[in-house]
């Protein structure tokens, strides 16, 4: 069986961060790449587009607490999405915030350093948002009376 070039596998939020996500930083717009004569020219920055969303892409580091090797601690996900997606608020004296990644998707990419070679995965997302409160067990009580 042959799997198309560029398929996307569509992927459980949980199964790839069991103990959650953290964002680090902000949200940032994906920029075509722009040459020294581009820039001398003034020539507009363009978006990135996502090749199978056709929609804008931004870029956000999300620090993953479940990670075994220190290299994946920290990873860089791409969202695809008509707007700059906000990051929820952050949480008082934390430096990161806790956040949930929707339309979470995986893709295989081939890697090699001399003759290693090995698969990484590329993370995209469709959107992100604030991770719900738990709900506490005295409201949960009320709730069921």
């Amino acid at each position: 069986m042959a799997v198309p070039y560029g398929t996307r596998f569509p992927v459980d939020f949980d199964l790839v961060f069991p103990q959650g996500a953290y964002i680090i930083g902000e949200v940032v717009p994906v920029t075509e790449y722009q040459s020294q004569e581009d820039k001398a020219r003034n020539r507009p920055v363009r978006p990135r587009i996502d090749e199978a969303t056709g929609l804008p892409l931004f870029r956000v580091t999300i620090a993953d607490p479940s990670a075994e090797k220190d290299r994946d601690k920290s990873i860089t996900v791409e969202i695809a999405a008509k707007q700059q997606p906000v990051p929820p608020a952050a949480v008082a004296g934390l430096p990161f915030r806790p956040v949930i990644l929707e339309g979470l998707t995986v893709q295989p990419r081939a890697e090699a350093s001399g003759q290693a070679k090995w698969i990484t995965w590329v993370i995209r997302a469709t959107g992100l948002r604030a991770v719900d409160a738990p709900k506490s067990t005295s409201s949960a009580k009320s709730a069921a009376a």
